[in-house]
């Protein structure tokens, strides 16, 4: 029987660093990976250290060590395994299961998992066994996991097909889209751009094509919606196709246990500002008002919501299970053995059955016996959460002032109003990315989504600064005067993206050089310059960085001025 630990994370002078404690919140397993998963059933889990993933065990030792880009969950004692030839296959003592690598495999479901692979027809879709060998060819268009024993795929257009494991056709169901199997029913269009319906594994209709938008079949419901002057309004039907809720609302989600949540926009002429909702049997009989802003499918009786103030777990009669701790803020809970794992407004918590905390992040990070960093936290809207540093230590208490107050403005630390429903969320955070004798960098985040976008716009910004007097360095406090560093850096940047595939997706042209004032940040060894997205560069790039040791540059530092003293006394 395994020990059960769970993933904890601890701000340290390197960062955050995670590890495993036990269910009296003591580390087992001592903070020292950069990400880590849970344990599984079978006692292993998938950790990351300096961006490779490796599989612990309950003792702390690896089982496979960091060497892949990703490795996934294990399912059917498999698990694919990421790296830059492709994705393989591992069993739980990692041993390569593949003799090739593929470009995509997937979960093992039924003894078999999807694979593609680019063949002379183009990207083709087939299935591995649990040995790793081709069970059935590469052969299809797209393809399901394995359910009792059936898959969909398509053969071609507008001809799906259920397989069984040998590959062999059940049923063909011609038709230009045929959606994923559910309680033996599967979603359909007749023509291409039309309606949905719903037909069941022998190809017979059995709902008409009726909806905008039908969803795979649960517990004898699908959720359904329909489209009216561009927006979306969802509704829930049974089998044969009755309406068992309207199709009235902005959202519902699927709560398990015969149960779902309905949710009304927050303000109907914008309803991507999000939904209250209310808890609904199958069968359509309310069981609650419309009063939470966010919850998540039942589990062993009980399922995870909040409201503007507390997070808290829901009975089966869709109320506040008044037995179970409720917690102040925003965020989920999940029960875990003995104890509730608690996301709360973005930090991870572990309290027991009666509330009672077990374990919770630190909060002050000590860089040595005189400087510290405290973790502060600004909420003054539940859309707008910032964690924000504060630096304690300075001899000069003047100075340390100053350097607060410009933490805090970097930060965004500044009046929102408290009952508004604002049209973004903004989300901040710190870690110290580089602490050396007199020099601190930080690292500040900021992340901030206009409800109805594509996607978050982040900000980051470090900030160089000396302890002692508490100046924010500037890129040219680096250099000696008349330097010239400016053309300097820009060549080495330059070269770089001229001769480094890894830069191959900046705009032709974007790169203009480094800036007088170019965001930077150093460590002991390199100088570090980097562009915001959409910079030089696209979104999914994120911040662009480049790396210049100090051997490229010595020539031109000051190693006179105080900047370079700070952490090369």
């Amino acid at each position: 029987m395994h020990q059960k630990l769970y993933p904890a994370a601890m701000q340290t002078v390197t960062g955050e660093k995670w590890g495993y404690i036990n269910v009296k919140g003591l580390f087992v397993i001592d903070p020292q990976f950069n990400q880590a998963r849970d344990f599984q059933k079978n006692g292993l889990a998938i950790v990351e250290v300096d961006g490779l993933y490796g599989v612990l065990d309950t003792t702390g030792s690896f089982i496979v060590k960091p060497q892949y880009d990703y490795i996934s969950s294990f399912s059917e004692e498999r698990a694919s395994a990421s790296n830059s030839k492709g994705t393989w296959v591992i069993n739980e003592e990692g041993t390569l299961l593949t003799s090739t690598p593929y470009p995509y495999i997937g979960r093992y479901e039924n003894g078999m998992a999807v694979f593609n692979k680019d063949t002379e027809s183009g990207v083709r879709y087939g299935y591995l066994d649990r040995q790793g060998q081709e069970a059935l060819r590469p052969i299809y268009l797209s393809a399901d996991d394995f359910q009792e024993k059936k898959a969909l795929v398509k053969v071609r257009e507008n001809d799906f097909a259920l397989i069984n494991r040998n590959g062999s056709v059940l049923y063909s169901y011609l038709y230009p889209y045929v959606g994923a199997r559910g309680d033996g029913l599967l979603a359909f269009q007749r023509d291409s751009g039309g309606k949905y319906g719903y037909i069941n594994e022998k190809g017979r209709i059995v709902v008409e094509p009726q909806f905008d938008g039908a969803q795979r079949f649960y517990e004898q419901r699908a959720i359904i919606n329909r489209i009216d002057d561009y927006l979306y309004y969802y509704g829930v039907i049974d089998r044969k196709g009755n309406m068992v809720i309207e199709p009235e609302f902005n959202d519902i989600v699927p709560m398990k246990e015969n149960r779902f949540a309905v949710g009304k926009a927050k303000k109907p002429s914008e309803p991507y500002l999000g939904s209250t909702y209310a808890i609904v049997k199958a069968d359509g009989e309310y069981l609650s008002d419309f009063r939470y802003e966010s919850v998540q499918p039942y589990e062993k009786g009980f399922a995870s919501a909040h409201d503007r103030e507390n997070t808290f777990f829901l009975n089966k009669k869709g109320k506040i299970a008044q037995h179970m701790p409720i917690l102040p803020g925003q965020g989920a809970m999940v029960l875990e053995g003995s104890l509730i794992r608690a996301t709360i407004d973005y930090q991870l918590f572990y309290v027991n059955r009666e509330g009672k905390l077990i374990w919770r992040p630190n909060k002050t990070i000590r860089l040595n016996h005189q400087y510290r960093v405290l973790q502060w936290k600004y909420k003054p809207n539940p859309d707008y959460l910032v964690y924000y540093p504060v630096v304690r230590g300075m001899e000069d208490t003047k100075a340390q002032q100053r350097v607060n107050e410009t933490l805090r403005e970097i930060s965004q630390v500044k009046p929102i109003p408290p009952e508004e429903q604002l049209d973004y969320s903004f989300y901040g955070d710190f870690e110290i990315e580089f602490f050396q004798q007199e020099i601190l960098v930080l690292q500040l985040n900021g992340s901030k989504y206009y409800f109805g976008a594509a996607h978050p716009m982040p900000t980051r910004t470090y900030t160089n600064i000396h302890l002692t007097d508490g100046t924010f360095f500037e890129l040219k406090d680096l250099f000696k005067e008349n330097s010239d560093y400016v053309k300097v850096l820009s060549e080495l940047v330059g070269k770089d993206i001229q001769h480094d595939e890894q830069y191959d997706y900046i705009f032709p042209g974007s790169y203009k050089g480094v800036a007088p004032n170019q965001p930077f940040y150093v460590n002991e060894r390199e100088l570090f310059l980097y562009y915001p997205p959409y910079d030089i560069a696209p979104y999914a790039a994120g911040f662009v960085t480049f790396s210049i040791p100090f051997t490229e540059i010595n020539d031109i530092i000051n190693h006179q001025g105080a900047f370079w003293k700070s952490f090369h006394e």
